[in-house]
């Protein structure tokens, strides 16, 4: 199935590392916060194999920044979440799902603290600034909300580490997950964090100076011509392998945390101030009625899962697909599945209406086991 072509204008918002993007051959965007995303280079899969070997640059500029000012500021990241932010520390960042008061998912941000009274919303494909400057106003908070100019770009793949060493010296391999710390070009600190969205570990750089942003992009390849270097993106295939979600695909306000396998980062019993905290601790006491698993179908490739798929077992519907794709490391494809209770249970068969018919399936736990203990469910 041919998807219709992305028209691109000034309402799809370019990067400063668009040119490059471009020159390297980019064969396809999305839009995300309004913003450019690229889809692939060489073709999804083999994409996908050159990322699980060696080290990809990612224009991740999509990856808006809200920002967080002021005497309240602190005051209004707790209120957006229902993780306990208060043991933070000024150079740490923490994976923090944002929910309404009915518990519903309105973004799963990294939350980076840079100040006592500053804070960073890394956030995922939703108008988050819209919601904290309406929050703000309405409880007549102190601060300042903001979408600042920074375009993140991430270094991801097992050579990354490499890269960036060879870049910036040994000192950024001691960077904590989800931790960053300035690093120094050409005059100006850049935040560097140990985080990006994909399982093979990497980096990503905030870049804040537009001016420098080509420049940083040219020397970060030069940088990286020894492992292979290759321009990339977030990859369908990987990131369902290694079970990162999608906000607005694979989980939406009309989910809540718990159901999305997000029940650590949920502090529900705490006694902080949380817009949605009671209504996930009421989730969390009565039970979820569905959960987010891995599913394996089986067949050949399928053609892209671009609305839910039904699940059923046999007779009734019993949950959904939300996003799929042919893995080459498991041989099948790997999906994305919604499943109601007593249907969640891994090794549990399942069959699911695809675009290419019916097909059998496996449910999984996520992230997927290697291929090979995965056999055990075959």
């Amino acid at each position: 199935m041919t998807l219709p072509a992305l028209a691109v204008s000034r309402r799809t918002r370019r990067t400063p590392f668009s040119p490059r993007v471009e020159e390297l051959g980019v064969a396809g965007y999305t839009v995300y916060n309004h913003m450019l995303l690229a889809t692939s280079f060489r073709g999804v899969e083999e994409d996908y194999h050159h990322l699980k070997s060696h080290v990809q640059i990612w224009d991740v500029g999509c990856e808006r920044q809200v920002e967080l000012k002021g005497p309240d500021a602190a005051r209004l990241a707790q209120l957006m979440t229902v993780r306990d932010l208060s043991n933070t520390q000024i150079g740490q960042g923490l994976y923090a799902p944002l929910v309404d008061v009915d518990g519903g998912m309105v973004n799963d941000p990294v939350i980076q603290k840079l100040e006592e009274d500053r804070f960073w919303l890394s956030v995922a494909d939703s108008d988050v600034w819209l919601w904290a400057r309406g929050l703000a106003y309405g409880l007549g908070l102190d601060v300042e909300v903001s979408e600042p100019d920074v375009w993140p770009l991430a270094i991801q793949g097992p050579k990354a580490d490499a890269l960036m060493a060879a870049a910036f010296g040994d000192a950024v391999s001691g960077i904590r997950f989800f931790g960053f710390q300035p690093v120094a070009f050409k005059g100006h600190d850049f935040i560097i964090a140990r985080s990006g969205w994909s399982k093979q570990g990497g980096f990503e750089i905030y870049v804040d100076r537009a001016d420098l942003a080509l420049d940083l992009w040219d020397f970060l390849w030069d940088a990286g011509r020894p492992f292979n270097v290759g321009p990339g993106c977030p990859n369908l295939i990987e990131r369902i392998e290694g079970g990162l979600l999608s906000y607005g695909n694979d989980m939406t306000s009309e989910n809540n945390p718990l159901e999305c396998g997000l029940d650590r980062y949920c502090h529900v019993h705490g006694s902080f101030e949380s817009l949605g905290r009671e209504a996930v601790a009421r989730i969390h006491d009565e039970g979820v009625k569905r959960k987010v698993r891995g599913l394996r179908i089986d067949g050949g490739p399928l053609k892209p899962c671009v609305e839910p798929w039904v699940v059923h077992d046999g007779s009734n519907a019993i949950g959904q697909v939300t996003s799929a794709a042919w893995s080459p490391d498991f041989a099948c494809n790997v999906a994305f599945v919604m499943l109601n209770h007593g249907f969640w249970m891994p090794g549990q068969s399942v069959r699911v209406e695809t675009l290419d018919g019916e097909r059998g399936g496996i449910v999984s736990e996520l992230p997927f086991p290697r291929p090979e203990s995965a056999q055990a469910y075959a």
